[in-house]
């Protein structure tokens, strides 16, 4: 049996306003007045604090943020801090988990098996580290996760480094642990895709991961 999602890009946005309107939407999720959604979406320039407080790694100090025109948010989900800005897509999937028969692991797996493939068609072979969740190339991060849930409804996601400028993860020590090396699709590969191009394979996967039942694993 086939689940509907709805996918919405929502263009650039302030993490805390988008924030609020996950916490919306999983509200009305959780009472049934929305189907499944995905939001898709670019963040103005922030630093994120996961729940795991030890392992949020600041090299800045936030007035030293703010200088830089880089905002400092707590966000609710797993994972230590993590830098967001324009060129990097972000994928928050707003969705009852019960309704795809997936446990929250087996969730974290659905997003880490797409990200994979969607970097796989363009040639970057990425691996899955279930210990510091997410994308390596090597020694090299491309991709961040880092979910919640709420009675098994999700909240935030994966995000994807395309052609963002990564001088923003200066500010922190990625994932909490040291020597770690932040890359992108347009420092990996000779002709990066638009923005525009990445979304709608990015919406593709979505509906193919987020509408069946069970979810698709390699």
């Amino acid at each position: 049996m086939k689940t509907d999602v709805i996918i919405r890009d929502i263009g650039i946005t302030d993490y805390a306003e988008c924030l609020a309107l996950q916490e919306d939407l999983c509200a009305r999720r959780l009472a049934d007045q929305i189907s499944n959604t995905v939001l898709l979406t670019e963040h103005r320039p922030v630093i994120t604090l996961g729940a795991r407080k030890a392992d949020n790694k600041l090299l800045c100090n936030p007035s030293e943020l703010a200088e830089q025109g880089i905002a400092l948010c707590t966000a609710g989900r797993g994972g230590a801090a993590t830098a967001h800005n324009p060129g990097q897509i972000v994928i928050y999937p707003i969705i009852k988990l019960k309704t795809l028969g997936l446990g929250l692991s087996e969730y974290v797996h659905t997003l880490g098996t797409m990200g994979r493939k969607f970097l796989a068609e363009l040639g970057i072979h990425a691996l899955w580290k279930k210990e510091t969740p997410g994308l390596w190339i090597e020694n090299r991060k491309i991709a961040s996760i880092g979910v919640q849930a709420k009675k098994w409804v999700t909240l935030h996601g994966i995000a994807i480094n395309i052609e963002n400028d990564l001088s923003i993860f200066r500010a922190i020590v990625p994932c909490g642990l040291d020597n770690i090396e932040i890359t992108s699709v347009k420092l990996e590969i000779v002709q990066s895709p638009t923005i525009a191009q990445v979304k709608e394979r990015l919406s593709e996967l979505c509906k193919n991961h987020f509408c069946a039942e069970p979810a698709i694993h390699d």
